[in-house]
């Protein structure tokens, strides 16, 4: 080779290893990643073996990848086929270290080893490679066995090649010092490349836990949204792979890269970080009475005084008869019995008022207002058997809480919206706050907190507002209701979409493909799974 002919083989060489540099950093898959450094290292080498170990989580060397062209072994990797092989051991039982595995000596001393014929080597332990070329027909030579190196200068695997050809003769020759300075390189690249994404991951795990710590921090907050948290996320994901996967509707042509995925899935696990800021008075109000404690206990106590009064009140005019007047007696103890029933029937009908429901007709707020205005004496005073504030939240006519606790809940998205925009996003997150922050919204404009429509909502916030709903009317731990059984859930959803509220060709997929379904199988319980009517759902 002259001069000229040496000057573009460099060349060559200098713009392929800027290449592969640029490919090693950019490939996201370990395995992929694994194996384009072993490729590289074929390409300048002609090695007919290659073997990548890494170092596993105690020490030693773990089988990653293992190729052989002309034995046609292709095993670890992106090839689905496991390596049966042991892990080398770096040090043995008794601490020794495992000098004589050339793999091994390389791992510990982070030299390259360079071997021109392993028959004839005398330094290391080739029995293995010598055990298998006899049952194979192989005939292993020639080696080239080097270190991984992080930016720490720490081993974290090592790189072996076998039996380089010479690409005219096809002859096993030696790794020239050339070739292997050329390797070195592409392994330290590789080795940073690996080094990197590890960290990445790392980093990438660290937030995803801080992230589930805040979710469950939450959901622990409250037993009755124990979950809700990481089932929002979980129904939101189910429906996005459904709705990549339809080819009809709306959305046939709809998809999301790995990265929008990942982004959905931490928006669902964010969607509701503001609750840390809500009252777990608020949050935990199980009946419409209770706010450190249930009052609906003083006002059984009310009750027994009533009781109380009636007795006295009856024996006192039982007494003034003296034996007298049979018929009058007789009339005082039927009021008596009466008034005892009545204030029987009126302390079980305020008890179930304070539970809460779906709906409190204005004849029940009525009557709320009739018992309070009962003659109860306190200390001495005569005063309103009901309080005004008792009167206000037993004549709740949905759920449990008054308009300005209703408020105070709301107000968690507006606090998650601006918790969530604080936050440094690097470019494959920067949705977040869009998805995560607009799952309340309807697409009729009446949602909060910034009352969008449909046009001004992605896909991603209308699926996590479906996967919210459903979750909160399936879910059998809120304070105000027990978990619906799947048709009524299902039917309210259907009036929703009807009222434009969700979005229908998404509420269709959620139908159609069956997700309500395949998680209601897994997440609630038997007593709420029956039959839906899908036909009715879509019409």
């Amino acid at each position: 080779m002259n001069i000229e002919e040496k000057c573009i083989f460099l060349e060559e060489r200098i713009t392929r290893l800027n290449e592969i540099g640029i490919a090693l950093s950019t490939e996201k898959d370990t395995n992929k990643l694994f194996e384009l450094i072993l490729e590289e290292a074929k390409n300048i080498t002609n090695a007919d073996g290659r073997t990548l170990y890494m170092v596993d989580e105690k020490g030693n060397l773990k089988f990653e990848i293992m190729r052989n062209d002309s034995m046609d072994t292709i095993m670890g990797g992106t090839s689905g086929i496991d390596i049966p092989f042991p892990a080398v051991p770096k040090y043995f039982d008794d601490g020794e270290p495992n000098l004589s595995n050339v793999s091994a000596y390389a791992a510990i001393t982070g030299n390259t080893i360079n071997i021109e014929d392993a028959y004839e080597e005398k330094g290391y332990d080739f029995s293995g490679a010598k055990s298998y070329d006899k049952s194979s027909g192989y005939r292993s030579k020639s080696f080239l066995t080097m270190p991984l190196k992080n930016h720490e200068n720490e081993i974290i695997g090592v790189m072996q090649l076998i039996n380089a050809t010479d690409n005219n003769t096809g002859e096993v020759i030696s790794f020239s010092p050339e070739v292997q300075e050329q390797v070195e390189s592409i392994a330290s690249q590789g080795a940073v490349a690996l080094t990197n994404k590890r960290l990445v991951e790392e980093l990438k795990n660290l937030f995803e836990s801080f992230i589930k710590l805040i979710a469950t921090a939450i959901d622990k907050k409250s037993p009755y949204t124990g979950g809700h948290c990481e089932r929002v996320p979980l129904i939101t994901t189910m429906l996005a792979d459904a709705v990549e996967k339809v080819d009809y509707g709306k959305y046939k042509d709809f998809s999301m890269t790995e990265d929008e995925r990942y982004e959905l899935y931490i928006a669902g696990w964010l969607h509701d970080c503001g609750k840390v800021a809500t009252p777990p008075h608020v949050v935990d109000k199980g009946t419409k009475l209770e706010t450190i404690t249930d009052r609906i206990d003083t006002i059984k106590t009310r009750f027994e005084v009533l009781r109380r009064d009636a007795e006295i009140d009856f024996l006192k005019k039982k007494l003034e008869l003296n034996g007298t007047a049979n018929g009058e007696a007789k009339n005082l103890e039927k009021e008596y019995t009466e008034k005892l029933e009545q204030l029987n029937d009126d302390e079980a009908f305020i008890e179930k008022c304070n539970v809460g429901g779906e709906f409190m007709e204005k004849e029940l707020q009525n009557r709320v207002l009739d018992i309070a205005n009962y003659d109860y004496e306190q200390q001495g005073d005569k005063t309103s058997f009901l309080s005004e504030n008792e009167v206000r939240n037993l004549n709740i006519p949905k759920g449990t809480l008054l308009p300005e606790e209703r408020e105070i809940i709301n107000d968690h998205i507006v606090i998650t919206i601006d918790m969530l925009e604080q936050l440094p996003y690097p470019k494959h997150l920067k949705n977040v706050p869009e998805f995560a922050g607009g799952h309340h919204e309807k697409l009729d404009g009446t949602g909060y907190p910034k009352g969008l429509k449909a046009d001004q909502m992605s896909v991603q916030a209308k699926m996590m507002a479906i996967a919210d709903i459903y979750e909160a009317l399936t879910a059998a731990d809120r304070p105000y209701k027990d978990g619906k059984k799947l048709s009524m859930a299902m039917r309210i959803m259907g009036f929703m979409k009807n009222d434009y509220h969700i979005d229908k060709d998404l509420f269709e997929i959620f139908v159609k493909e069956g997700v309500y379904k395949k998680y209601a199988k897994d997440y609630l319980s038997k007593s709420q799974i029956d039959e839906v009517d899908k036909k009715a759902l879509l019409s």
